[in-house]
């Protein structure tokens, strides 16, 4: 790329910095909470802001019944192509559900307030913010008056939170796209080149109610889950053994979220459901971790006195893995990134789980990048008063034009 080239690329982000902030505050504005997932309108107003900027936008609509089958009411999948001629083809994907906003916000959760130069919102990091990041990446190379080659795609999708079947899953799977790179959505001072897998297991303990003045009479389900959940987090301390090579990644980890059951204060609980969270380092085998994992909760909970256990699988999301190809991509990012960051840009691991899996998993070379601060406590990610310096919104996507040019310049 030339220095004229380059400069033209920065100034033209510069120059559409108050639109993309705008464009940004009016997704937050739109709530896209999931659960309950009902996402067709949020992503239809996403696809009129898209094409305000003069983007032809594809929407695709997931099956209802198919929604419904993953928690959902509704999803639609938003696909914008920018031919630019012959060459690779890069996707871009964000997605814009977010998880509801809880309590202890100071702002809006919806309101898209600033605050000296920081917007506050849900999703406005995680991840709206990189809807604006790529269209606004893509607006500046389609005006950058450069000879270009290949095309760009940005896949802005609305079920991550729900796992990412409806997702990019399924417009690779139905052959909506079939890149060459993938970039998912990440923040501005690092580069992902792998994190974790996980799994979700829903366990209900059964048992036979009875009177609480004869408790002798029944066989009290939260007795059990008990010993089971003692069970779990002995099982859960020796995770620690258990080290990963990938930079920001350490061990597993094993977190029981969700707790249910019980009749009335007076009877002896006939039925207990719990549903815990098992994050799969990249080393691991996701199969045998929840083969293991089934195992050892059987061994704990044994049928026996009138107590039952049912299993019952509910996501298994496979780790990213360092990949052969995703080198290029790391390489120009950290360039362009340390210049407009100002700061060494690091490629490393995170423990969560992205849709950034799928990508990789049908063997298309991926990161992730966009914009946000060092990390997802920085952002207040699924907290209260979720955040996104602007700056680092500007410079962000300035970073991602000028490696979008480095690939495409023909």
């Amino acid at each position: 790329m030339t220095p004229e080239l380059r400069s033209r690329i920065i100034d033209l982000v510069d120059a559409h910095h108050i639109a993309q902030t705008s464009f940004l505050a009016a997704l937050v504005t739109a709530p896209s909470d999931n659960p309950p997932g009902d996402c067709a309108a949020p992503a239809e107003r996403a696809a009129d802001l898209l094409r305000g900027l003069g983007f032809a936008v594809e929407s695709h609509e997931v099956p209802a019944d198919l929604a419904a089958a993953h928690g959902m009411i509704s999803a639609t999948n938003l696909v914008v192509r920018r031919r630019f001629g012959p060459g690779p083809v890069i996707a871009l994907n964000a997605h814009g559900d977010v998880v509801p906003p809880g309590a202890g916000w100071t702002a809006d959760p919806y309101g898209a307030e600033i605050r000296d130069g920081v917007m506050y919102g849900r999703g406005v990091a995680v991840s709206k913010s990189d809807f604006a990041t790529y269209a606004f990446a893509l607006r500046a190379l389609e005006e950058c008056g450069a000879t270009l080659g290949g095309t760009v795609e940005l896949h802005f999708t609305y079920d991550e939170e729900a796992g990412g079947l409806l997702g990019p899953h399924w417009l690779l799977a139905n052959g909506l796209s079939a890149p060459d790179y993938a970039i998912g959505a990440g923040f501005s001072y690092n580069v992902v080149v792998a994190h974790n897998g996980c799994l979700h297991l829903e366990l209900r303990v059964g048992g036979r109610s009875a009177h609480a003045a004869r408790p002798d009479t029944g066989s009290d389900a939260l007795e059990a889950a008990t010993r089971l959940l003692t069970s779990l987090y002995a099982l859960r301390e020796g995770y620690t053994a258990i080290r990963s090579n990938v930079p920001g990644i350490v061990h597993p980890t094993l977190v029981v979220g969700l707790i249910s059951g019980g009749i009335n204060t007076n009877v002896v609980p006939d039925l207990v459901t719990l549903r815990l969270d098992r994050r799969i380092i990249p080393e691991e085998d996701p199969d045998q971790v929840e083969r293991a994992l089934r195992a050892a909760i059987e061994q704990a909970c044994p049928a026996a006195h009138g107590i039952t256990l049912e299993i019952r699988r509910i996501l298994l999301a496979r780790p990213f893995t360092p990949q052969s190809g995703q080198e290029r991509i790391v390489h120009l990012l950290q360039r362009h990134g340390r210049d407009i960051m100002g700061e060494d840009i690091v490629a490393d691991g995170v423990p969560l789980y992205t849709d950034a899996r799928h990508y990789s998993a049908a063997g298309i070379p991926t990161v992730l990048y966009g914009a946000g601060p060092h990390s997802l406590l920085e952002a207040n990610g699924h907290r209260a008063d979720e955040c996104l310096v602007l700056e680092d919104l500007r410079k962000a996507t300035q970073v991602v034009a000028l490696m979008l040019a480095d690939l495409l310049v023909a």
